[in-house]
């Protein structure tokens, strides 16, 4: 009996270190893990989550969420309007209509409680408080608009300027016997810039489906550039009577590169008139300083000023 409690007692020691020496069943899966992540510690729940960036984590859904409250109470229209100044711009941060609207109120309202906060810690009076408050408001939510307007002339004058090398490459690509959206790819390769991002969406939307004179259309209304509409109108144009493509992108290049050129003779002609006002309140006085600051200091010391 003492031999048979001695053999168990012996064989649950071997036991239990075989089993603190086995290796641990999630042994291999944590390995195989671990290799294919490239780190020597595990990745943790909470460090997956603080490796997001902040503007992910908080600004995102907090915008997300007064964008749904904004949705309810927000004219079709006016979203609609918001959507396509958007497209005008590029949509640089890839928000919706309901997401920007609801960025310009959480700025305006951060903007006024930081100055309202301020005013109060100044102990400034009351109606000093609502005032700067209300303008500070009024700031933060205009200030992106106005942002918006500023990225859509930009977007524009990039697309202005690259259109007459973009009509000069089409026109060699279309005369070396390749067909027109293949022209467009080229571009589309060739380089980084605005328009070869709209002629990359014209050629999407061409392969998913949509007629070519469909997705130039939409081209010219996502940039709204006369050059732009101009250009798309010439080539539906001899795309129904059946002209030369060839030959239409040579005029246009040829007309496009009239107008940059015009273009350029109008801004050199409004020079003058545009250096006028630093000339008038920053260099001449500076000039009338340097002449006249002597002679006045001059005439101060012999006493002559202190007579009149």
């Amino acid at each position: 009996m003492i031999f048979l409690v001695a053999a168990l007692v012996g064989l649950g020691i071997v036991l239990v270190f075989i089993g603190l020496a086995a290796p641990d069943p999630s042994d291999t899966i944590q390995e195989r893990l671990l290799e294919y992540s490239g780190r020597e510690t595990p990745v943790t729940l909470e460090e997956i989550e603080l490796s997001i960036p902040f503007t992910q984590r908080i600004i995102v859904p907090m915008v997300r969420s007064v964008a749904d409250f904004i949705t309810r109470f927000t004219p079709a229209q006016t979203l609609e309007s918001t959507r396509h100044k958007l497209e005008l711009a590029g949509n640089p941060y890839n928000w919706s209509a309901a997401e920007f609207m609801g960025f310009r109120l959480i700025a305006a309202v951060l903007l006024a409680g930081l100055f309202f906060l301020l005013f109060t810690v100044l102990k400034a009076p009351m109606s000093r408080r609502l005032l700067f408050t209300g303008l500070a408001g009024a700031t933060g939510y205009l200030f992106p608009a106005l942002w918006l307007g500023s990225k859509i002339r930009q977007r524009q004058d990039e697309i202005v300027k690259a259109l007459p090398d973009a009509l000069d490459l089409l026109t060699i690509c279309v005369e070396a016997g390749l067909g027109f959206d293949a022209a467009m790819n080229k571009v589309v390769e060739k380089w980084d810039n605005a328009l070869a991002l709209e002629f990359a969406r014209v050629i999407q939307e061409i392969r998913l489906g949509k007629p070519r004179r469909e997705a130039l259309r939409n081209m010219a209304d996502r940039t709204e550039v006369a050059d732009v509409t101009t250009f798309v109108a010439a080539i539906i144009q001899a795309d129904q009577l059946g002209v030369s493509i060839a030959q239409v992108l040579r005029i246009q290049s040829d007309q496009m590169r009239m107008r940059r050129r015009q273009r350029a003779e109008e801004k050199a002609h409004q020079a003058p008139v545009k250096m006028m006002f630093p000339l008038v309140f920053f260099i001449f006085p500076t000039i009338w300083i340097v002449l006249l600051g002597p002679a006045v200091l001059q005439v101060m010391e012999l006493g002559v000023l202190g007579n009149f």
